[in-house]
């Protein structure tokens, strides 16, 4: 048996950083199927889990790979799953089940360029909308986007982090270039990581309600074989998980569903600020493209533009304060992202226009360069 957490200095690929992070969170379920570009994160998982105890299924496609975390999560474990675009549609419906039944779990969507086969072994960040909407009905979801192997290993752990204290599905929604990215990874000592579990249930079993919500505003989770009374169904319930068919059970039902992560966006939202002091125009981007917007603002301070980065670390929920809030004091913004404008319309929306935000993107197949951004933000302001 080797230890869940291995401890060192390591040359790794994000898919492979991502892997080790989900096991220094406690992970010890994976139910994936392959998919390229993020095969790699379910072959290290699939020879890792047995040296701590853990359990690794292969199932047959990826509805049932959604399904399988959800069970296991059920039954008490902390489980993952990892995609790409076509996989990550499949699991939609399986995802809104997980958001009804409030049953924390984490899926990884290592991005490629789309729709349908598209470019399968190049990379893209087409599918930012999808996870905000890509399930049916009105939800709240939480969205991580890492700018480096060394993030996701942190954000894997986040990310369960999150699911585990707000009783959720969370997204990691890396891209192709991160994920085959080799770069060092640091992971520290155990016992500096840290791990959080589920709210749990105290008191008298045959009492319990499993959708009553605590003092947070998230209900405890009792795990199938403890002898609780439960019922758990992805129809419109009450705090019993009985079904309820009435219009003011659903409004109930969502105001739980949406009021735990909307009463807490501030310790949910992350973002990061470089150069924003003085900055006249912002870059808003995430992900690889951050790393390039990196580059390109000091680029274009060395030719006189006032450049500031305002970094997406949770793209879901959206910081609108904080958009709103720089477009009082800046000229303008530019969102950089390897699709046709997703994040650029959130910007845009919050922007309210009061001042102009533009667009630096593409289909997908490639990262933007430092180069065209700067040259965008000399066309622009």
């Amino acid at each position: 048996m080797r230890p869940a957490v291995l401890t060192g200095e390591y040359f790794m690929t994000g898919d492979v950083a991502c892997a080790e992070g989900a096991l220094a969170a406690g992970c010890r379920f994976f139910g994936g199927y392959p998919i390229t570009p993020a095969t790699e994160v379910a072959e290290h998982i699939a020879g890792r889990l047995p040296e701590v105890g853990g359990t690794f299924i292969q199932m047959e496609d990826e509805i049932a790979a959604m399904a399988s975390i959800i069970g296991a999560s059920c039954a008490g474990v902390k489980s993952m799953t990892s995609t790409s675009g076509p996989g990550f549609s499949l699991m939609m419906e399986n995802i809104g089940l997980a958001i009804c039944t409030e049953t924390p779990c984490v899926v990884v969507n290592v991005q490629r360029a789309g729709p349908s086969t598209g470019l399968p072994t190049q990379g893209a960040q087409g599918d930012m909308m999808q996870a905000r909407w890509g399930s049916h009905g009105h939800y709240d979801i939480i969205a991580l986007a890492p700018s480096s192997p060394q993030e996701i290993f942190y954000q894997t752990i986040d990310a369960f982090n999150l699911s585990e204290t707000y009783r959720l599905p969370v997204l990691i929604m890396t891209d192709e270039m991160i994920g085959h990215l080799s770069e060092r990874v640091v992971i520290p000592d155990a016992k500096k990581i840290k791990t959080v579990s589920r709210p749990r249930p105290k008191g008298r079993k045959d009492r319990f309600k499993p959708f009553e919500p605590g003092p947070n505003g998230v209900a405890p989770m009792a795990h199938a074989g403890e002898g609780y009374h439960i019922h758990v169904t992805g129809l419109t319930h009450d705090e019993r998980g009985y079904p309820v068919m009435t219009v003011e059970a659903q409004k109930a039902m969502m105001a739980q569903l949406m009021g735990k992560i909307q009463r807490n966006l501030d310790d949910i939202i992350r973002t990061e600020a470089y150069r924003l002091e003085d900055a006249e125009v912002v870059i808003v981007s995430y992900g690889v493209s951050a790393r390039t917007s990196l580059a390109a603002v000091d680029e274009a301070r060395e030719q006189g533009i006032k450049a500031g980065l305002l970094r997406l670390v949770t793209v879901w929920p959206f910081p609108e304060a904080q958009i709103r809030n720089l477009a009082k004091k800046v000229k303008g913004f530019v969102t950089v992202e390897i699709n046709l404008g997703q994040i650029h319309l959130e910007v845009e929306r919050c922007a309210a226009g009061k001042v102009p935000s533009f667009l630096v993107g593409h289909p997908g197949g490639t990262i933007i360069t430092p180069e065209r951004v700067v040259e965008a933000l000399k066309e622009f302001f």
